[in-house]
């Protein structure tokens, strides 16, 4: 049952905490579950005096981890509790949310915890790891479905204005050449146009040739929502035709994931985040498997900030956009595309030939869609 609070004075009480017992009396039962509950969470926040943890006390016994994520799907409604799960996981560290197998079981799927279970699957054993596998999967579904659309209608074809089509669908009308031939169908007493010969445009095609596409992937733990986003953007380019799509991931090692591209759950499973960073390393892997640099596309997920030589880094950016290749670096790669990043290293990639920014998943749909017409 979802906590109802009845008097204003038990929720000023909660409100203001246990300061205000005085002044605002005591809290019902179910109030006091739910002021334990928040407690037992922001308690934590040293800005409000929080508690050590590990402190030894005289007071009821604490809430364990499984016992606070049942009172909060009791207490509050699903939006709160996605609050108070994320704050747990992200604000104050508590990686038990997402390391006990009966947290699991009750938790919310949502991104922040996807992200929590990616920072702490080497803390689980196998049967969590289970677990937390089935809410990857999840959050992955509910990604794919969203990009999917968006990536079909950025490859779906260029209108070409140049050829008529004899489909007529919605998205190949041609507004301006309809009303040119339909002129002389102008009724000027009705003030109407009557339109017998609709004007459709033909699509052109984007692959006549394969295209290759390298998503290079930070590792690092700052980039946990670009490493997300890249290993679904991946699988989505994956299924379509005229593109050979390969994912590398690196800190100062590489690792090419291409042959779990098709599984996005599975390749999220293996990434470790975390380490430092060579980025020249990366782009030096990616040179290796470029065959065709004019029907090549190298796209850099990275903030850029460079433990490697970046003299070396610049020199390979160069090189390849010298021989013909496209690279495109981005300082971040999902829903919110509001990077933090090495500024000035971006400045000496832009110098080089490189394009840089931050986009949205669908907007590299829309990107590589326009850079691949043939």
């Amino acid at each position: 049952m979802t906590l109802t609070i009845p008097t204003p004075l038990e929720r000023w009480r909660l409100l203001l905490g246990d300061a205000a017992e005085h002044a605002c009396g005591s809290l019902g039962d179910q109030a006091a579950a739910a002021d334990a509950a928040l407690d037992w969470l922001y308690g934590r926040d040293p800005e409000r005096g929080g508690r050590d943890e590990r402190s030894a006390g005289l007071g009821p016994s604490s809430l364990s981890t499984p016992d606070w994520i049942n009172s909060i799907h009791t207490l509050f409604p699903k939006e709160v509790i996605e609050r108070l799960e994320t704050d747990a996981v992200e604000r104050f560290g508590i990686d038990e949310v997402v390391t006990n197998l009966e947290v699991l079981g009750r938790i919310e799927p949502s991104e922040s915890l996807l992200r929590a279970v990616l920072h702490t699957k080497h803390l689980m054993n196998p049967e969590v790891l289970g677990a937390a596998r089935r809410l990857v999967a999840e959050v992955v579904r509910r990604i794919m479905e969203r990009l999917q659309t968006e990536v079909r209608q950025a490859f779906s074809g260029t209108r070409d204005r140049r050829r008529r089509s004899r489909m007529k669908v919605a998205t190949n009308f041609d507004f301006k050449r309809t009303i040119a031939e339909n002129l002389h169908r102008w009724h000027p007493h009705n003030r109407r146009l009557y339109v017998e010969h609709p004007v459709f445009m033909s699509r052109s095609r984007r692959h006549a040739d394969p295209w290759d596409i390298i998503l290079l992937i930070d590792q690092s733990g700052s980039m946990v929502d670009s490493v997300i986003h890249s290993a679904v953007m991946a699988a989505c380019l994956w299924n379509l035709p005229g593109m050979r799509t390969r994912l590398v991931a690196f800190d100062t090692e590489v690792v090419d994931l291409t042959a779990d591209v098709a599984d996005p759950v599975e390749l999220l499973m293996k990434v470790q985040l975390g380490g430092g960073t060579d980025i020249g390393r990366a782009v030096a892997y990616a040179q290796g498997l470029i065959a065709n640099p004019t029907r090549s596309v190298v796209v850099l997920v990275s903030d850029f900030y460079e433990g490697g030589s970046e003299y070396e880094l610049v020199r390979r950016v160069k090189a390849l956009v010298e021989g013909g290749t496209r690279v495109l670096g981005l300082a971040a790669l999902d829903s919110r595309a509001d990077p933090a990043f090495d500024r000035a290293m971006a400045e000496r990639l832009v110098a080089a030939g490189a394009q840089v920014g931050a986009m949205t998943p669908g907007a590299l749909a829309a990107w590589l869609a326009e850079k691949l017409q043939a």
